[in-house]
C-alpha cells in the first residue's frame, strides 16, 4: 500500500486549507453593484454559472485569485490580491473574465495586480445569493449644505496721502527752480551767483515742506486689485433623507442621490445596491 510522505501530507493539508479559506465575489457593475457571484473553488468556465464575461468589479475576501479572459485559465490573466477592485477595466478585464482559480499565497507572480483599494464601505452592497425586495418610498427630503463663500476681484483706485515726515520731492524741485530764478535777479557779479544759490536753497526748502503737516496735496493715486467675498446660500443638496416602508415598519436612510418610487432592501429591511 502506498503511503503519503509526512512532508507531502503537510503540504497537501496546507494547500487544501488555503483553498478552503479562499473566496472571491464578482459584481456585474462597477463599484460592487448589480448581481453578484461568489466562489471558494476553481471555476474553469463561468458560463456554467451564468456569469461569463459579466464581472466588472471584485472583492477578494480571502487568499489570492487568478482571473483569466478565456475558459480553462487561458488568455490574458491577472492575479488579484486580498482587497477590493472597484473596476476591472484597469486590467483590461471588464466584462471579459471566463475562468477563476485560487493560487499559492506564498508565490510571487509576474501578472500580479497593482495594490487594491483600501477597504471601502460595503454596508449597502448586495451579498451573493442574498434575497432582496422592493420597498415603497414614502418621503424624500433634500438636505442642503451650509452657505458657500463666493469671491471675486475688483479693480479700484486708491489714494495714498504723503507722509508727514517725508519731504515733498516734487515741491522741492519746483521751489528750487523758482527760488533760483528770483535769486539770480538780485545783485551783480559774484553777489548774483550767491543770491542764485541762496534762492534755490530757500525755494527748495519751502517747496519740500508743501504737503506736509496734513496738507492733502502731493499724495499718490494708483489702481489695485481688491478681493471681495460674500456668503451665498447653498442650492445643491448634500444628501437626501429617505423614508421607506417594509413589512409594516418605517425605515430611514441617507442617500447620495434621490431614489425612485421604491428602493431595494434585504429581508431585514436594510438597503441594498
Amino acid at each position: 500500500m502506498n503511503r503519503l510522505h509526512p512532508v507531502a501530507m503537510v503540504a497537501a493539508t496546507l494547500l487544501l486549507a488555503a483553498r478552503a479559506e479562499a473566496q472571491v465575489t464578482f459584481y456585474q457593475d462597477d463599484g460592487f453593484r448589480g448581481p453578484a457571484f461568489t466562489t471558494d473553488r476553481p471555476v474553469g468556465d463561468l458560463t456554467r454559472f451564468g456569469f461569463n464575461d459579466r464581472a466588472s468589479s471584485a472583492i477578494v475576501e480571502h487568499g489570492r485569485w487568478e482571473v483569466c479572459e478565456q475558459a480553462g485559465f487561458q488568455g490574458h490573466c491577472v492575479v488579484l490580491r486580498h482587497g477590493s477592485y472597484d473596476s476591472l477595466s484597469r486590467f483590461g478585464l471588464n466584462d471579459r473574465i471566463s475562468s477563476v482559480r485560487p493560487v499559492d499565497e506564498r508565490r510571487v507572480y509576474d501578472n500580479e495586480s497593482p495594490e487594491p483599494l483600501p477597504e471601502p464601505n460595503y454596508e449597502y452592497r448586495r451579498r451573493a445569493y442574498e434575497p432582496v425586495f422592493q420597498a415603497p418610498v414614502t418621503s424624500v427630503h433634500a438636505v442642503v449644505g451650509p452657505p458657500q463663500e463666493r469671491c471675486w476681484v475688483e479693480r479700484e483706485q486708491v489714494y495714498q496721502p504723503p507722509r508727514r515726515d517725508e519731504p515733498n520731492v516734487g515741491g522741492a524741485i519746483v521751489g528750487a527752480l523758482v527760488g533760483g530764478i528770483l535769486g539770480h535777479q538780485i545783485g551783480e557779479g559774484r553777489g548774483r551767483d550767491v543770491a542764485t544759490i541762496g534762492g534755490a536753497a530757500a525755494g527748495g526748502a519751502i517747496g519740500a515742506n508743501v504737503g506736509r503737516g496734513g496738507d492733502e496735496q502731493g499724495g499718490t493715486v494708483y489702481d489695485q486689485d481688491v478681493r471681495r467675498c460674500e456668503q451665498v446660500p447653498s442650492t445643491a443638496p448634500d444628501y437626501w433623507d429617505v423614508t421607506y416602508e417594509f413589512q409594516g415598519y418605517l425605515h430611514r436612510v441617507q442617500m447620495a442621490a434621490p431614489p425612485g418610487p421604491t428602493i431595494i432592501v434585504n429581508e431585514r429591511g436594510e438597503p441594498r445596491q
